[in-house]
Formats: C-alpha cells, structure tokens, sequence
C-alpha cells in the first residue's frame, strides 16, 4: 500500500489535483488492465528525458535546445520583456499573434496560503535580465486572482528602482461576453480602460 499511497501523494501535488481526485486517478491506473499505468509512466519517463524548460525565458523547449527557439530568434523586440507566471502561458500569448517581444516565466505566483514566496519565483533572474538585457519596457501578464495581483504588486515595487517602464495588461469584457455576466470589478477596470472608438 506504499505505493499506492505514493502514488496519491504524487498526483494531489498537481495543479488542480486535491486528495479525493488523487485517490481516485491513483485507484484507476492500479485497477486499469488496458497498460494505461505502463503507458503513463512511460509517458512521464520520456517527457523527463526529452523536454526541459529554457534557462532564459523558462518556456517548454526540446533537451538539447537552450535557449529555447523564442529567445533565440533575432527577429523578436528586445525593448520588451512579458513576464508570466507559468510556460504555458508563454504558449498561449503566442497563440494570439499580438506580442513579438521576450518572455520571462516566473513558475508561480506569491501565495502566502500555499506558503510560495518570492524566493520559491524566478525573480532573481527576472531582476538579471532587466539589469543586463537593455529593456525598455516589462509588461506584468499575471492572473488578477488575488496571488496574481499580490505577485504583480511585489514586482511593480521591485522594478521601481530599475530603469523600466512598467505595464500591466488591459483587463475589461471579455471578446464576445455581455456587460449582464460582468462581475462589478470587471466592469469597474472595463470602464477605467476604455479607448476612442
């Protein structure tokens, strides 16, 4: 039973994953007589072997590729730095098309609740590439939950004190969303934001 309650510890340390859920998936792969266990590790094993996070930027890339083929393109702004939380989240705005500068992803956010501070980020290296990098501008692309905003409240004072523009993305209505389904707040910063039509 080690190993299975191994195994549960594992998978509840996953995003989004609590006790219960791991549990269940844990029970699963060990009931499962199709191979899924054998595939997963596998999976997992190969995923650990062929794919690393850049040492620059902290995006998904290949083993082998560092820096990544973000930070090695010459053609991307290098007056600009987006910081993110997250790697995926360096996918996703380069699935929008609208931003062409470098990423910084910071692997978290400051929650005094799940005990991550600013020593568990990559701010250290955020404050290195700010110093040596020659930005201009460094655009804050954090959740507004209540970490993202305590995280993006730490580095605007941290950043005070480097010779940068600080951004933060617009925030209001969502593409495609009606003001009746707008929370007060969102509403609040969609008004604070708007622009000449």
């Amino acid at each position: 039973m080690d190993a299975l309650h191994r195994l549960t510890r594992c998978l509840s340390r996953l995003p989004g994953v609590g006790r219960r859920s791991a549990e269940r998936m844990a029970l699963k792969l060990v009931r499962d007589r199709t191979g899924l266990l054998q595939e997963l590790a596998d999976a997992l094993r190969a995923a650990g072997e062929t794919i690393r996070c850049c040492s620059l930027c902290g995006s998904i890339a290949p083993a082998g590729e560092d820096p990544c083929r973000l930070c090695a393109d010459t053609s991307r702004n290098d007056r600009v730095l987006c910081v993110v939380e997250d790697p995926g989240d360096i996918a996703l705005i380069e699935a929008s098309g609208g931003y062409r500068g470098r990423y910084h992803a910071l692997m978290g956010k400051i929650s005094p609740v799940r005990g991550d501070g600013p020593a568990d980020l990559r701010v250290r290296a955020l404050l290195k590439r700010v110093r040596q990098g020659g930005f201009e501008e460094v655009v804050l692309a954090l959740s507004t939950d209540g970490a993202g905003e305590a995280t993006a409240g730490f580095l605007v004072e941290l950043l005070k004190t480097e010779n940068v523009k600080t951004t933060r993305l617009a925030l209001g209505l969502p593409s495609g969303s009606a003001i009746m389904y707008a929370d007060p707040l969102t509403l609040a910063r969609a008004m604070q934001g708007r622009y000449s039509a």
